[in-house]
């Protein structure tokens, strides 16, 4: 007769430990990650301020001190992001897996497989790599920064008509109807990068738990787990 413990259903034996983050884009993502908490947070600042230093404003910076901050981590964030796309076509497989291939039916099927794959409870085949649906919300993450890229130094550029930024982006203040709706733009832009971020941590975290692969370590030393069945990304397109 059976036992309980012979009931157990125990976890399946990891097969390996398979090289996947190369090193810059384990440097990109946490760059980006602080370069937004610290542009979130002052960008929040400077369209509502709520502190105040003591005294005449003249003998104080405070706001310019903020601002020069804001723009210090957005030039940081732009230089992450550029780094990154650069990796995309120079480093390994992993760094391009889960490109957006629109032109594929598969890529669709793969997209809505993954969505139902989250609501599952239980482990299922794991991508070794960006699947599908990271790889699209990773695209649209870049799309937001690079839209945040641009209008903020349209608007840094409002502070001297004429200057490089003035003439490199002004055309954007044109382009979304005057300054007050770039400003709309780049705030509402933001609280969606603030919502992807928090949406990002919380499957980073189901993922940790239940496919059990070192996904959080994998992205702090560069190694993740894998198991019988799960699908190797390590190609390009194909």
């Amino acid at each position: 007769m059976a036992t309980a413990a012979d009931k157990l259903i125990l976890p399946a034996p990891k097969l390996g430990r398979k090289y996947v983050w190369q090193l810059p884009v384990r440097i990109t993502h946490w760059v980006n990650g602080l370069a937004i908490f610290v542009l979130f947070f002052t960008g929040l600042f400077i369209a509502s301020p709520v502190l105040s230093p003591q005294g005449e404003a003249y003998k104080h910076f405070w706001m310019g001190r903020w601002r020069e901050l804001h723009l210090l981590f957005g030039f940081i964030l732009m230089l992450a992001s550029v780094t990154r796309v650069y990796w995309f076509f120079t480093g390994n497989n992993y760094a391009r897996s889960g490109f957006p291939m629109f032109w594929k039916l598969d890529w669709y099927k793969a997209v809505i497989g993954q969505v139902f794959e989250y609501m599952h409870l239980e482990r299922g085949h794991v991508q070794i790599g960006h699947n599908s649906l990271a790889g699209l919300s990773y695209v649209a993450f870049f799309a937001m920064c690079a839209f945040e890229g641009v209008t903020g130094l349209a608007l840094y550029g409002e502070s001297n008509p004429g200057s490089f930024w003035d003439v490199a982006f002004g055309w954007t203040t044109l382009l979304l109807g005057g300054s007050y709706r770039v400003h709309m733009w780049h705030h509402l832009v933001a609280w969606f990068i603030a919502v992807f971020t928090i949406f990002h941590i919380y499957i980073v975290i189901y993922d940790a738990k239940l496919f059990d692969n070192g996904l959080i370590d994998s992205i702090v030393a560069g190694p993740k787990y894998y198991e019988k069945g799960d699908k190797d990304a390590d190609t390009w397109i194909s």
